[in-house]
């Protein structure tokens, strides 16, 4: 079967088979049975389909080449191709490479394949075919009435729908590629190309080909797909084949009935998820889908094809893949299954925390291969894996209780949360594809309950470590063991415990009660009252705290990675949970202002004073600062209003807090306060005052330190008090 990739170019010059027999493709004719050219039809809703497929035609030429959807038609002995379903684009991109020859002045026998496509359905269409390829446009106004200017237009020629069509289309791609550099060069080095399925290959007669389009209804590309499935499980063995079609027919349909879409077949659904088994597959044979041909077709040639060197094996996890649900369905519905395994949102006994779907089946179903505005994939990686082991755990229910899976699949869950940046089937990414090995630390954890330290770069290692510790822990105290999973499914921990730790489990619980009742700036100055829970990231400058808003900077700070001082997070984190064991807003509030009063009573005030003290040192974004030398220059430092770097809403607090009027310096970072002929500059012992013209140093209003560097006075309310005379 003839499935390689086309250009409207290169169609011309490939054989294919005629009753056994090579043959060449000589002519590409719209039969008269056919409808009218539509894509350049006039209408607000043809418009917009014209416009969507000329954006993708642009695309393709100017950024990623595009593939279009499968063209199939019959080719008879001497070489004419007349096409069953892909009149609309070959005639659209027949008008794209006219448009391209003329523009860019190409010679005549580079195009003469031009001449090879026709329509049937009018003698005026095909007559304007023809002299279409031998005008030489002037492009110094409007395409189409350019054409239809000429000596050989007849002004009847505008009543024939396809022309009239045709000349809207031209107009339409003249104002959309007029600035396309090489055009022509790209549409042959298959910027647009398709494949191209030959009906008779299919085992299809005239007969059904005439009544398929006098129903004016094409077979559909999945039954192309079914049909040469068929052809070649029946090269394998013809039960098989004769299985296998009978269950897509009957069993599969029934099961996937329920998610069909408003066009009531279950074709896309199907397909969805045979990418899924084909991609788990290729993932169990150390292999990825990135970077080659993931049609339906290329899949079915690749893993089901008769010469595929695992047909059998392949063909059997399909049909044991798509049986498993079958028998959900009979025993409990699919649906039921999932809610009594996933919660959607809060903890609940025995099941996993979902991140956006309950039910994986179904969303696989709806999304699997399909990717956002911004190119990301709909089903994640990450839930390609979650499906993959609830359907493991299908495969082996026999031998899988389902305490036992429940325990397990918690476990794959936790790895799947902490390990974002290692789940990967990229070969490009450091680590390279690590899906094959993720796949069979799934299985050996499904099947065997055991994490293998013997499979190399698979999850995220800490995660690793952690799972494997809480395995044994919870068989040891399982006293404990639901205390520890309503801890794993907090929104903050995502199943990473390892800020709280295994060594108190009383203090699973008040940690729960610490981020649920209590405001996040009352934990944040809480823990900064304990000490500098801080911690450095690896650039050795910013530093993450927590924030009044945001959930993201805590679940930094409670997720191990290369930053620095986790352990101190730890530990201060331990002794707040140590003080209570309930917490709320009023307990923390009374830990800060105990602080601040020890801090006055004594006159020393240390950076974590301030911290405390004023709000502006806690803006309420990303937790993020930056110091040059916390340990030599501690009240030298800016809060950063974004996540990683210094911007123009960045303020040096100090600063912050003494700006009465705003004139702290945008253009400066915030780095300085600006007066009209001056400006304010705060160091680690005071702050200074500069000309604003000369940068000249004319005051310093130094502030009286200990011999550690700790501040003996308040220098924000030592400044206020002389505010006017310094500006």
């Amino acid at each position: 079967m003839a499935t390689s990739l086309h250009t409207l170019a290169d169609i011309f010059q490939t054989d294919f088979e005629n009753q056994g027999e090579p043959v060449r493709l000589q002519k590409i004719v719209i039969p008269m049975i056919q409808r009218d050219y539509a894509q350049g039809r006039r209408g607000a809703e043809i418009e917009r389909v014209r416009m969507r497929f000329l954006d993708a035609l642009y695309t393709a030429v100017t950024d990623t080449p595009i593939t279009l959807d499968f063209i199939y038609g019959d080719i008879d002995a001497n070489g004419i191709m007349t096409p069953l379903d892909g009149q609309q684009r070959l005639t659209t991109l027949f008008l794209l490479h006219w448009y391209g020859a003329k523009k860019e002045k190409v010679n005549q026998e580079d195009y003469a394949f031009l001449r090879n496509f026709s329509y049937e359905t009018r003698y005026s269409t095909r007559d304007f075919c023809v002299l279409l390829i031998g005008y030489e446009p002037a492009f110094e106004g409007k395409l189409s009435d350019e054409i239809t200017d000429q000596p050989w237009f007849p002004l009847d020629w505008r009543n024939d729908p396809t022309i009239s069509a045709m000349l809207v289309m031209l107009d339409c791609i003249d104002e959309k590629f007029s600035q396309v550099q090489g055009l022509w060069g790209k549409l042959l080095n298959y910027a647009v190309s398709f494949y191209f399925l030959p009906v008779k290959d299919m085992g299809l007669t005239d007969e059904l080909y005439i009544k398929m389009n006098s129903r004016g209804k094409p077979l559909t590309m999945f039954e192309h797909f079914k049909a040469e499935l068929e052809r070649e499980l029946l090269k394998v063995d013809k039960n098989i084949a004769k299985n296998i079609i009978r269950k897509m027919d009957l069993d599969w349909t029934d099961m996937l009935w329920e998610y069909r879409d408003g066009d009531n077949v279950t074709d896309d659904e199907f397909l969805r998820y045979f990418h899924f088994i084909c991609d788990v597959i290729c993932y169990r044979r150390g292999g990825t889908s990135q970077g080659k041909d993931s049609s339906e077709f290329a899949l079915l040639s690749e893993f089901f094809g008769a010469a595929s060197e695992h047909v059998e094996e392949n063909v059997n996890f399909l049909e044991k893949a798509f049986d498993c649900w079958c028998k959900v369905k009979e025993e409990e519905s699919i649906e039921v299954f999932f809610q009594d395994r996933v919660a959607a949102e809060e903890h609940e006994t025995g099941k996993i925390i979902a991140d956006d779907t309950v039910n994986y089946f179904e969303e696989c179903l709806k999304t699997y291969g399909m990717t956002a505005g911004n190119g990301n994939r709909l089903f994640t990686l990450g839930k390609t894996v979650i499906l993959y082991a609830f359907l493991v755990y299908l495969l082996h229910r026999d031998s899988i209780s389902d305490e036992a899976f429940r325990r397990r699949i918690r476990v794959i869950r936790n790895l799947v949360d902490n390990s974002e940046d290692e789940i990967s089937d990229s070969e490009a990414r450091v680590g390279g594809n690590r899906m094959p090995a993720i796949l069979k630390q799934v299985d050996s954890i499904l099947i065997y309950g055991i994490i293998r330290d013997d499979i190399e770069i698979n999850f995220n290692s800490y995660q690793l470590s952690e799972e494997k510790e809480k395995l044994i822990w919870t068989k040891e105290h399982p006293e404990h063991a639901e205390a520890l999973f309503a801890l794993e499914d907090h929104y903050l921990l995502y199943g990473q415990v390892s800020i709280i730790g295994l060594e108190h489990p009383e203090y699973f619980g008040r940690f729960l009660s610490l981020f649920d009742e209590c405001d996040y700036d009352a934990i944040d100055c809480a823990l900064m009252v304990i000490g500098n829970y801080m911690q450095r990231e690896k650039n050795g400058w910013r530093y993450q705290a927590g924030s009044s808003k945001y959930n993201k900077p805590w679940r930094a700070l409670f997720h191990r990675s290369a930053s620095e001082w986790f352990e101190h997070t730890k530990k201060c984190m331990a002794e707040l949970l140590s003080r209570a064991e309930t917490f709320s807003n009023d307990m923390l509030v009374g830990m800060k202002n105990e602080y601040l009063a020890s801090c006055e009573e004594k006159s020393l005030y240390d950076w974590r004073y301030y911290y405390l003290k004023y709000d502006v040192f806690r803006p309420g974004r990303y937790g993020k600062y930056w110091w040059d030398d916390l340990e030599q220059k501690p009240y030298q430092f800016v809060a950063l209003w974004t996540e990683r770097q210094v911007s123009q809403n960045a303020c040096q607090p100090f600063l912050k807090a003494v700006d009465r009027e705003e004139n702290i310096s945008r253009d400066d970072m915030g780095m300085c306060l600006v007066f009209d002929e001056t400006y304010l500059e705060a160091e680690n012992d005071g702050y200074v005052v500069k000309k604003l013209d000369t940068d000249e140093e004319i005051r310093k209003i130094e502030i009286a330190q200990n011999e550690e560097g700790i501040d003996t006075e308040d220098r924000i309310q030592k400044y206020l008090k002389i505010e006017e005379e310094v500006r």
